[in-house]
């Protein structure tokens, strides 16, 4: 029995190796590798990837708004609660101090270092000015893409706010997202 079963294996070894060293040629692979003109379409479907928005073009330097923001820098640098007091709009100061006093906060230099301007000089481009308001693209260390920010007139000077259409977009998103819970 077991010489049996030692000439079973060798003739089963000996019969894969025979399958496996076949002298017949495989046939070489002739189909060429085409690439998916849909990929972009589809990426372009599907929510989960990122897409960088090209950067707008600089069409001025902000020359009527750049001074507040400077000043805006300055202030904040030095921690000046005074000074920022000047540059911010009424409306913008009532709900900064409203959130301050949720917060339990009395500086509003200690309130805004949350986003702080670093040392970098801040940047501003691109104002666009319709009567009293105005909207400017602001860079500091905090923002260095740049983020678009409101500006009001007042008493014949200009303000900054505390509203910009970026984060008003993503408040939207958050509510409509929301309410459908």
């Amino acid at each position: 029995m077991r010489f049996q079963n030692i000439i079973f294996i060798a003739i089963l070894v000996f019969s894969i190796s025979a399958v496996g060293c076949s002298t017949t040629e495989t046939p070489t692979n002739t189909t060429t590798k085409t690439t998916n003109t849909n990929a972009a379409a589809v990426n372009a479907d599907n929510p989960l990837t990122t897409q960088k928005t090209p950067e707008e073009t600089t069409t001025n330097k902000a020359e009527t708004i750049a001074p507040v923001v400077q000043a805006y820098c300055a202030a904040m640098r030095k921690k000046d609660d005074a000074a920022l007091r000047k540059i911010y709009s009424q409306a913008a100061l009532k709900s900064l101090e409203a959130d301050m006093k949720e917060e339990k906060q009395t500086s509003l230099a200690e309130y805004l270092s949350t986003e702080p301007v670093g040392e970098k000089p801040c940047e501003v481009r691109n104002e666009k000015i319709e009567g009293e308001k105005a909207i400017a693209e602001v860079r500091t260390e905090t923002y260095p893409n740049g983020v678009k920010m409101y500006f009001v007139k007042e008493n014949g000077g200009w303000k900054m706010t505390n509203e910009s259409p970026e984060f008003q977009s993503v408040r939207q998103s958050a509510t409509n997202s929301n309410t459908g819970k």
